[in-house]
């Protein structure tokens, strides 16, 4: 099989200016890196205003640890469109450095449907991570710097602070640390951590936020701690927004760059869906929907995580609409992983676990269906995948009467994705949309745990001590239990327990912990076992990645 780097470097790409001529993007609007990416100026829109392209959201099944390839069938799809002739884009997260060099990989697609070029996108790409790990930072700098000069009876109470540190890197020592130790010179000595950039509040106060003022706005509402007399404490009353926002300044801006058919794709922002709320920044698909006639954007892992969250989240800011239609990705791999077949036999044909592990994907139709939103199955096929296998698969879905289509985007590019395509569009041009969220604000933050446990991952109740239940009346009791939650869990089961896969069911959702992101506007809720600093697997993708003399990097799948 032919490496996803090899296709690549086969295929000879276009200078940005041609990718954003195709959305009338003037030169003057590009903030150029190089030839192949720029970031495009906000004004690049004000000629598109009240344009709205039709919106497709791609999500799919609980994943096996390697994806199933919902990057790469987004990817696809674009590609499939602007060959049935349509005007079309593509808006994505940015890659983590952490999944890159720890498990998963890069994150620019595979086969014949990825966005270019890769290996700059993988790793720094245009700062934009490295620009809110700064930010984040700034604000634990000034925290501290806070306590060091006002000591114990300051604003800030020291045992009271929830302000982490983070780096995009995966490193589970830095998961509990204390800081300010050696001396009065080193601060006030207490215990800290470090999450991953992907999980920091900035990161997602960067995607949801609406332009420059409401991203100073969201950066000074950010919740750092109680004082003394245990008040809450925000950044802006530590005056931090403004340095903050003025780092984020040309990292607000969205990114441009091109799949290998040269469709436009903008790239920009990387919140984790399992910990965050999963979805690239409402700037970048608002600019494509006024740019494009069709813009497609995916959100991360299932629809128990990414699409809740869009839908829930996302959506709720007013500044993007619902989905035209929806994609959901399913592999035969994954469907027998959930009918049990052990991850290292599921490239062998099992074709009653196929069956058997349907109940997953059938629970994920079923939460689309719960949002009113129209979608397609699309079965993203495999080399190992046998014709039996995908018959299968097929009579399953006919049998839930939904839409489905077969996507061979890897191996063929857009053209593999033309029957997906066809499909997307009879599912935004006949079938009925009405989208609805799935609680109202005005639910106590318990009842919408138990509406997104209950209706979305099936849960019978939900559980968790009593601090967390008093963290939390406390959250409302300051104002914040208006909020939507984002659940924070594995994204490998429907429940908190990574190995129950298949269709859980009678089980309790078992909540661990809570946390106000008052700037981001949501509250976060942690179940399980779930980190937000990832370690790095037994065999790191960094011990395949190497650089050439002369230059060339290799390994980065």
């Amino acid at each position: 099989m032919v490496d996803d780097m090899d296709i690549a470097k086969k295929v000879k790409i276009k200078p940005i200016e041609e990718i954003a001529k195709k959305l009338g993007i003037e030169t003057k609007h590009l903030e150029k890196y190089g030839m192949y990416k720029a970031k495009v100026s906000p004004e690049a829109i004000l000629k598109g205003e009240g344009k709205k392209g039709k919106l497709i959201m791609v999500t799919a099944m609980s994943p096996t640890p390697a994806g199933e390839g919902k990057t790469t069938t987004s990817i696809g799809l674009a590609d499939s469109l602007s060959g049935l002739g349509k005007k079309a884009a593509v808006a994505l997260r940015e890659p983590s450095l952490g999944p890159v060099f720890g498990m998963k990989g890069g994150a620019t697609g595979g086969g014949y449907a990825q966005v270019a070029p890769r290996e700059e996108i993988n790793l720094h790409f245009t700062g934009d991570i490295h620009a809110v790990t700064a930010a984040h930072n700034l604000l634990a700098a000034i925290v501290d710097n806070r306590l060091h000069f006002d000591g114990a009876c300051g604003l800030l109470d020291c045992r009271r602070i929830s302000w982490k540190r983070v780096m995009d890197m995966d490193d589970r020592v830095l998961r509990e640390v204390v800081v300010g130790i050696g001396g009065p010179l080193r601060g006030i000595a207490r215990e800290t951590g470090f999450d991953i950039t992907a999980a920091s509040e900035v990161m997602a106060i960067l995607c949801l936020a609406e332009d420059l003022k409401d991203l100073k706005e969201r950066l000074g509402n950010i919740f750092i701690g109680y004082s003394p007399d245990k008040k809450p404490v925000f950044a802006r009353e530590l005056k931090a927004e403004g340095s903050m926002a003025a780092l984020l300044k040309d990292a607000l801006k969205p990114n441009l760059v091109q799949t290998l058919e040269g469709t436009p794709a903008l790239i920009h922002g990387g919140p984790f869906a399992n910990i965050a709320h999963g979805t690239n920044s409402v700037i970048s698909t608002r600019m494509a929907l006024r740019l494009a006639d069709f813009v497609v954007t995916e959100s991360g892992f299932g629809s128990d995580l990414g699409a809740e969250k869009f839908f829930n989240i996302v959506v709720r800011t007013g500044h993007i609409p619902p989905p035209d239609a929806c994609v959901l990705v399913a592999t035969l791999r994954a469907l027998k992983l959930h009918g049990g077949v052990k991850l290292d036999k599921v490239n062998e044909e099992n074709v009653e676990a196929v069956e058997k592990g349907f109940v997953n994907l059938q629970k994920h139709t079923e939460n689309l269906r719960a949002f009113g939103v129209p979608f397609v199955v699309a079965l993203n096929r495999f080399p190992s995948d046998t014709e039996t296998e995908i018959k299968k698969a097929i009579d399953l879905c006919r049998r839930e009467k939904v839409r489905f289509a077969l996507s061979e985007v890897y191996g063929k590019g857009g053209k593999g994705g033309s029957e997906l395509a066809l499909e997307v569009l009879k599912a935004i041009e006949e079938d009925e949309n009405s989208f609805q969220f799935l609680y109202p604000l005005d639910m106590t933050l318990l009842e919408k745990i138990e509406a997104v446990a209950k209706k979305i991952y099936g849960a019978a109740s939900v559980a968790m001590e009593g601090k967390i239940k008093r963290k939390m009346l406390r959250i409302e009791r300051e104002g914040f239990g208006n909020l939507p939650v984002c659940i924070a869990k594995t994204q490998y089961s429907f429940s908190d327990d990574d190995e129950a896969l298949g269709r859980p069911e009678d089980f309790t959702l078992i909540v661990t912990d809570a946390s106000l992101s008052s700037g981001a506007g949501f509250v976060v809720v942690y179940c399980g076992d779930v980190m937000t600093m990832p370690g790095l697997p037994k065999v790191p993708s960094s011990e395949k990645i190497d650089i050439t003399d002369d230059g060339e990097i290799t390994g980065l799948s």
